[in-house]
């Protein structure tokens, strides 16, 4: 979950900044003191949530919200703010919550328990996938998936560009080795690459990551946390992290979001 903080005094940010973090640790949140900064960041690499203050001098939190949700309408909008006159303000935007000064990490953490745009990560997942920008695969806690071949990464990366479908060996050939012919030394290293990618995600204890069947592989998008497939379903942060590049090592992925 990436999370946004803003406020133009320097010391209510240091506290709201504080209690988003106790709230939520596991998020990655940023603190800004001014509207455009924050503008920029959400309109660049998305957000989930945005704690805005509303009395601030220049641009004030209702009209950041605006600006917000025109990135994204799905954008969770939580205003804070020591004046209460202002709460019928933010109730007519839809805001997700509304937290009164001073704020504690109980109420941060009430009003993220109760998101209008709910965030829902897969806490099953045995692998997180990014497929924006170039191809990378993570264990849960961050550290990099190593595939001991470059090829052996990009049967994987075909495979979870399949989403689940079943692919024979002979159209996973097609992909990874393109105009070459579909000789008895290739497909025999079209194998070894196979068995070294199942080694990898082994490693890591992902196995379970593919499905095997004769002459076949899948992957398990239940085990998989990944960008693509949340672009699919309309999350609001993947939708905000797509920048037009997917997967942008391997020729076969280049004409995905041609329509978007």
């Amino acid at each position: 979950m990436k999370i946004l903080c803003l406020d133009d005094e320097p010391l209510a940010l240091k506290m709201l900044t504080i209690a988003v973090e106790k709230a939520k640790p596991e998020a990655q949140v940023h603190a800004f003191l001014k509207q455009r900064e924050l503008l920029e960041e959400a309109e660049k690499d998305g957000c989930d949530v945005a704690f805005l203050d509303i009395h601030m001098r220049g641009m004030n939190g209702v009209e950041v919200a605006k600006r917000l949700k025109e990135i994204n309408p799905k954008m969770n909008i939580i205003f804070v703010t020591g004046f209460s006159e202002y709460k019928g303000d933010a109730m007519d935007m839809k805001a997700s919550g509304y937290i009164m000064k001073p704020v504690t990490k109980e109420e941060v953490a009430r009003e993220l328990d109760d998101l209008r745009f709910p965030i829902l990560p897969k806490k099953n997942a045995k692998l997180r996938i990014q497929c924006f920008g170039n191809f990378d695969v993570f264990t849960p806690a961050g550290e990099h998936v190593r595939f001991e071949r470059s090829k052996s990464k990009e049967v994987f990366a075909y495979l979870v560009h399949r989403h689940g479908s079943s692919c024979t060996t002979r159209e996973i050939f097609a992909a990874i080795f393109e105009d070459e012919p579909y000789d008895k030394k290739l497909q025999n290293l079209l194998q070894t690459y196979i068995y070294a990618m199942i080694k990898s995600l082994k490693a890591v204890g992902a196995e379970e990551a593919v499905i095997r069947s004769y002459n076949a592989l899948a992957v398990n998008p239940d085990v998989l946390d990944c960008d693509y497939y949340r672009f699919q379903e309309l999350d609001a942060g993947a939708v905000n992290a797509y920048q037009c590049e997917y997967m942008s090592q391997y020729s076969w992925a280049e004409f995905m979001f041609t329509d978007y």
